[in-house]
This record gives C-alpha cells, structure tokens and sequence, in this order.
C-alpha cells in the first residue's frame, strides 16, 4: 500500500484503485439508512391536509424518483472520477473559487449536525418521559454528551468500516424491522378509518402538486454536497447509480408516505408523540433514533473531507473529530430551531451549485485533469450565482411552482447550453486558443 505524506490533499485527488471497495449493496445499505429519518417523516406529514391522499402520494413517487435520480447521478461522477465533493467543486468552478462553496459546505453541515444532535436529543429525553423513566433538568445536557461523544467515537474509526460492517449488517435491518412495525400500526389505523375515505380525502387547497413536489425533492437534493465523498469509495459507477438510487430512493418513499399516513389517521401537531402512542412505538422510535447517529455521521465526516481540501494538514480523521466536537459544544447552547431557517437558506445554494456540476461534468473524461486548470470558471460561477437568484425569485413570486426545480433546471439547462467542447480543450496551448 502506497504511503501518503502527512500534507497531502487527498479531497482533490482521486482515491486509489485499491481504497474503492463499495459494492452497489454498500451503496444501496448506506443512503438507505441515510435517507431515513424523523425529519423526512415530519416533513411527509406536512404534505397532509394541503394536498389530498392521491396527490400527496404522486409528489411522493414522483419528487423521490427524481431526487434520488439526481443524488445518484451526481454518485456516479464522484465514482467514476473517484473525486470528492470538493473535487468536483474544483473541477467546475475553479481552483480559488471553489473555496468559497467549500467553506460554505463546511459550515452548513456544522449546523445540520448540531441540529442532528438536538434532534437526538429531544427525541431521547420524549423517550425517557413516555417510558415513565426520572428526566430531571439535567438530562438534556448528559444526553448530548452522550451523542455527541459516540459521534466523535464513530469519527475515530473507519468509515468503509462503518459502513460495510455496521450499517450493512445490524443497523439497517433493526431500521427496517421499525419502519415495518409502525407502518403495519397506521395501515391498522388506517383501516379502521376507512381505506376508501383516506383514499379520496381531498386536500385543502393550501398547496399545489408542484410545491408538494418540490418539498420531497428538498431531501435527496439536501444530501448532493455530500454524496460524492461516499460514493468515490465504489467499485464501478454503475454500482453507484443503482445503489444510491434505490436505497434512498425506498427510504424517501417510504418515510414520506409514513408521515403522510401518520398525518392522517392520527392528527396531531406532535409527530413525536404520535409515534410513542403507537403500539411498540416506543421501541421502534428508539431504533430510528439510534439510526439518526449515522445522518450526524454522514454529515460531519463530509464535512470533515470538505475541510481537509482546505487545509490538508489535517487529517480528515482529525477533522472530523474536532468538528463533531464543536458541534456538540454547539447543541448546548444554539438555539437551533430557531436556525432552522437560515440552514433552509444556506442549503438553497448547492441547488444550482450540482446543477452546474452535473451539466459541465457528465460525460467528461478528463475529470481530474481539470482540477488546477482554471483559477476561476467565470461562466460556471455566474451560472451558479443566476440560478441562486432564480431560487429565492420563485420563492417571492411563483411559490406554486417551487424553487428547488425551477433553480436546479435553470443552472442544469444554461450550465449545459454554455458547456465548451471539453474534449481536447484541455490539451491545448493558450496560444491554440
């Protein structure tokens, strides 16, 4: 096995051939446990009472076919190109802007994973109460320390490791067997409502197909700054593309329509609660829950890669480390859903930001050759910044339309337009031009 200085900037260039072991099952295990989550099941709920049940159930198959459609297409290329996320960033928009989404990336997983913790958090402390189980005002502090600690554990190991040994073989079927378990209590609920009344039960009006759709893509398109980090790890872009879009494909389906189908038998502004009510709820929230610490994980060792680009001397084992630490720090004091917003926001730049990289890099041989050649991409940058505008525009002045697709399709459509013949371009002296 080679060996590889202390300083070397392993983001930005490929992995050996010998480090990509992921097979499409590892693929297909990973984003499956990754794509679940109790916010994806909030969120499903948020789809009911605005649309009706056969409308919600449309955004759901449609929006996770094409979500996850776009997170696997974008695995391929960090596969097949054995680029991080980082790596692509530099290869499309050059190597000293590409610093700037970057450090973006950097600092929005920070806060989703402190808002992971909290999340974890809150969800333990609701455990322990429903349990009948002592919670004095010291709990909330020990169990983010407990998360947090087991987070930092989990960086200081491997991360194939992980998730071959781990999510493949324990922490995926216990999430599975939950997930059946509360799906089988609502669908008992939803039979002794009625299934032909849940069927035709029509929506409010308070939201449009579209916006509906939008809202499901939301998520696939949450996890595109970090796929490639993962994804480099596969053995053949195939694998990767099949993989990524089948496991979190189902997971998306099935959380969304989960929410949705907890929303309608059993209305309640508390989903938490919800779910504890269910028979055998409290041992199958728990599972979830637990399942939570690998989308904490997810985050904070891309983001971990992503910081490693910027400064190599740091390991990403070391960074992630520190920066699982930091976010704990942060989840005792931030009050973070009040945040929440803002990370909506910072979120809605990588939008058009894979939009561009999926249209300049797709079908690109010379992938790696590209990172280094260019300080700035001017045409890729204003694309991006465009289709940024296009995002919050659609928000202010076609909400029924969404922002997420208008933003992705506009930065997607121009970025290919403008797209220069890469083929040999690379290979040509200033002076040929």
């Amino acid at each position: 096995m080679p060996h590889r200085s202390r300083n070397e900037n392993t983001a930005l260039a490929p992995l050996p051939a010998h480090e990509r072991t992921f097979s499409w099952r590892d693929h297909a295990a990973l984003w499956l446990s990754l794509g679940v989550g109790l916010l994806v099941i909030q969120v499903g709920a948020y789809l009911v009472p605005g649309l009706g049940t056969q409308g919600a159930l449309a955004a759901i198959l449609a929006g996770s076919l094409l979500g996850a459609g776009l997170l696997a297409w974008t695995a391929r290329l960090g596969c097949e190109s054995g680029l991080s996320s980082a790596g692509l960033m530099h290869a499309t928009f050059g190597r000293h802007f590409a610093r700037l989404p970057v450090l973006l990336n950097v600092v929005q997983l920070i806060g989703w994973t402190t808002f992971e913790l909290v999340v974890m958090r809150d969800g333990t402390v609701s455990i322990a109460r429903r349990a009948g189980g002592f919670v004095s005002d010291a709990w909330p502090l020990l169990v983010t320390l407990l998360w947090g600690g087991l987070l930092i554990a989990l960086l200081a190991g491997s991360m194939v490791r992980l998730v071959r040994k781990f999510i493949g073989r324990y922490g995926l079927p216990l999430v599975i067997a939950s997930l059946l378990w509360l799906s089988w209590q609502f669908l008992r609920r939803a039979g002794d409502v009625g299934w032909m009344e849940i069927w035709h039960r029509a929506g409010d009006g308070s939201m449009g197909v579209l916006s509906a759709l939008d809202l499901v893509i939301a998520m696939p398109v949450s996890w595109l700054p970090l796929v490639a980090d993962f994804a480099r790890h596969g053995r053949t872009g195939a694998g990767a593309f099949g993989g990524t879009w089948l496991g979190y494909g189902l997971a998306n389906i099935w959380c969304y329509a989960l929410g949705m189908l907890v929303a309608l038998t059993t209305p309640s502004a508390d989903l938490l609660g919800a779910l504890l009510l269910a028979q055998g709820g409290l041992v199958a929230l728990g599972l979830i829950l637990i399942d939570e610490v690998d989308n904490a994980y997810g985050d904070i060792y891309s983001g971990s890669v992503a910081a490693h680009s910027l400064v190599p001397r740091w390991s990403v084992r070391q960074w992630g480390m520190a920066l699982a630490a930091l976010c704990t720090a942060l989840a005792l004091f931030l009050p973070m859903h009040s945040l929440e917003p803002f990370l909506l926001t910072l979120s809605s730049v990588f939008v058009p930001l894979y939009g561009v990289i999926v249209a300049r890099l797709t079908g690109l041989e010379n992938v790696v050759e590209r990172i280094g050649a260019q300080r700035i991409n001017a045409s890729a940058v204003t694309i991006w910044l465009l289709g940024i505008g296009v995002y919050h525009a659609a928000a202010v002045w076609t909400p029924q339309w969404g922002s997420a697709l208008p933003s992705l399709l506009t930065s997607f459509a121009l970025g290919w337009l403008t797209r220069p013949d890469l083929a040999g371009s690379l290979g040509r002296r200033p002076s040929e031009g």
